[in-house]
C-alpha cells in the first residue's frame, strides 16, 4: 500500500500484500511516523490506514466507525473510491458478524457465543489432542522414512478444519472443499478473475450450507448448526440467506486464521532457536508463547473495513466523514511506544495486550478456540519431536496473498 501522511510526505507503511512484508510482520516504523496514513489498497480501495497502538485500540471500539454503512458505501462507489465490482460484493452481503454493528451485531453474537465460550472450548481440548495425535503419528511415520512433511497441509490445516467442522456439525471429510472455497474467498479480489472465483466459491458454499441446514432441521444433533437452525425457526425463519452466510463466515474464519497462526508460530520459533529452547525447558511458557505468536505474527494484518459516519481525529490526523478506514493490527502490535523492542520475538514478554483479536463489540468470537488449538498444536508438536528444522531455505517459502498472513507451505524435517 503506497501511502502519504496528512501533509503529503512519503511514509513507510508495512504492506502485507508484498512477499517480504508477509514473511516479516509489520515493524513499528509505520506507528512511529504517525497515527494515520492515506493510501490505496491493491483492490483499488482508497483507505486510511491507522497504525499506532493507542489510536487503533480506541478505534476498535469507536461507534463512529461502522461496518454496515450502505449509504456511505454507495457514495464511495459513486466517487470512485470504492471500485464498483467490489462495492457490489459488499452490497450483496447479508447480515453477518462482519457486516453489522450493535445492536444487530449483538443479537447475532448472542446466538453463537455459547459455542465459543471458554467452558465449551475446554471441553473440546481433549478432542484437539486426539486429532493432533493422529496427525502427528502420520507425520512421525513419514519422518522415520526420511520424508519431508508439510506442517500446513499435514497438521495446521487438517487440525483447524476438523475442529470447526466438529463444532458446526459438518462432516470432516468435506475439509478439502472448505479449503478450496476459503482460498477463493479470502484472497485478493483485485481483478475480474479473482472476483469471479470469489462469486463461485460463495455460491458453492451457500448451496452446501443450505443442504446442511435442511439435514439438521430434519435430524437435529448436538452441534452449532442445529442450535442456529432451532433459533432461526423460533424467529420464524424469515431470512434463510442470513443463516447460510453466518455459517460460511464461521467456517472460513474458524479454520483459515487458526491454521495460519499455527504455521506462522512454528516458523517464528524456528527463526528464534533460543526462544524455542526456552519453551522446551519450561512448558509453562506455552500460553505466553501463543500470545507472542499472536502479537508478533498475528494471522490478520488489518481489521475489516470500517466507514466513518462523522469526522474523526486520529492523533493529529483528521479523517472526514464517508471514508474507508483500515485498522493496522500488525502495525499497532509492533508500536515501540507500547512494546519494547517490538520486532523481537520474546516468549517471556509481558505488558500491553495485543490487538490480534481486535477489541470491543467485534472482538473475535473464536478467540478462545484459536488460542486452545494453537496451545495444543505447539505443545504436542514439541513433545513429539526433539528436533524440528526447515527443509528448505526460508527465502523459498511463499506466502498467502491476502489480508490473512501465513505460509502456503512449511516443509519440515522432523526427528524424534
Amino acid at each position: 500500500m503506497a501511502a502519504t501522511s496528512s501533509a503529503g510526505d512519503p511514509v513507510r507503511v508495512p504492506e502485507p500484500l508484498l512477499p517480504a512484508a508477509r514473511a516479516c510482520p509489520a515493524s513499528g516504523s509505520a506507528a512511529a511516523v504517525g497515527p494515520a496514513h492515506r493510501g490505496r489498497l491493491v483492490t483499488g480501495i482508497e483507505s486510511w490506514l491507522v497504525t499506532r497502538y493507542e489510536e487503533v485500540a480506541a478505534a476498535l471500539s469507536d461507534p463512529r466507525l461502522v461496518m454496515s454503512a450502505p449509504r456511505i458505501q454507495q457514495e464511495l462507489v459513486d466517487r470512485g473510491a470504492l471500485p464498483e465490482r467490489f462495492g457490489s460484493l459488499v452490497q450483496r452481503r447479508t447480515r453477518t458478524l462482519l457486516s453489522t454493528d450493535p445492536p444487530e451485531h449483538s443479537q447475532l453474537r448472542r446466538l453463537v457465543n455459547p459455542s465459543f465460550s471458554g467452558r465449551t472450548v475446554d471441553l473440546l481440548r481433549e478432542r484437539a489432542r486426539q486429532v493432533c495425535g493422529d496427525l502427528l503419528a502420520a507425520m512421525r511415520e513419514r519422518s522415520r522414512q526420511g520424508e519431508v512433511v508439510d506442517l500446513v497441509d499435514e497438521f495446521a490445516f487438517p487440525l483447524s478444519v476438523t475442529m470447526i467442522c466438529q463444532l458446526l456439525g459438518a462432516p470432516a471429510e468435506d475439509r478439502e472443499r472448505f479449503r478450496e472455497w476459503s482460498q477463493a474467498i479470502v484472497f485478493d479480489h483485485g481483478d475480474a478473475e479473482s472476483v469471479a472465483a470469489y462469486q463461485r466459491a460463495m455460491a458453492a458454499m451457500d448451496e452446501y450450507f443450505g443442504e446442511l441446514i435442511a439435514a439438521k432441521r430434519a435430524a437435529p444433533a448436538e452441534d452449532l448448526v442445529s442450535q442456529l437452525v432451532a433459533a432461526d425457526d423460533e424467529r420464524g425463519g424469515e431470512d434463510p440467506a442470513e443463516l447460510r452466510s453466518m455459517l460460511s463466515l464461521l467456517m472460513i474464519a474458524g479454520h483459515e486464521t487458526t491454521a495460519n497462526l499455527i504455521a506462522s508460530g512454528v516458523l517464528e520459533l524456528l527463526r528464534n532457536p533460543e526462544q524455542l529452547a526456552a519453551l522446551r525447558a519450561d512448558p509453562g511458557l506455552l500460553n505466553p508463547t501463543v500470545e507472542e505468536c499472536l502479537r508478533h505474527a498475528g494471522p490478520v494484518a488489518f481489521s475489516s473495513m470500517r466507514f466513518t459516519t462523522e469526522e474523526i481525529r486520529f492523533g493529529e490526523v483528521l479523517v472526514p466523514r464517508g471514508e474507508v478506514v483500515s485498522l493496522g493490527l500488525w502495525a499497532a502490535d509492533h508500536d515501540p511506544a507500547h512494546f519494547p523492542d517490538p520486532d523481537a520475538f520474546d516468549v517471556h514478554r509481558r505488558g500491553d495486550p495485543h490487538l490480534a483479536f481486535g477489541r470491543g463489540a467485534h472482538f473475535c468470537v473464536g478467540a478462545n478456540l484459536a488460542r486452545m488449538q494453537a496451545q495444543v498444536a505447539l505443545g504436542t508438536l514439541l513433545d513429539s519431536f526433539g528436533e524440528i528444522k526447515l527443509a528448505v531455505p526460508e527465502e523459498e517459502l511463499s506466502w498467502r496473498p491476502a489480508n490473512t498472513r501465513g505460509p502456503r507451505h512449511l516443509p519440515l524435517r522432523l526427528t524424534e
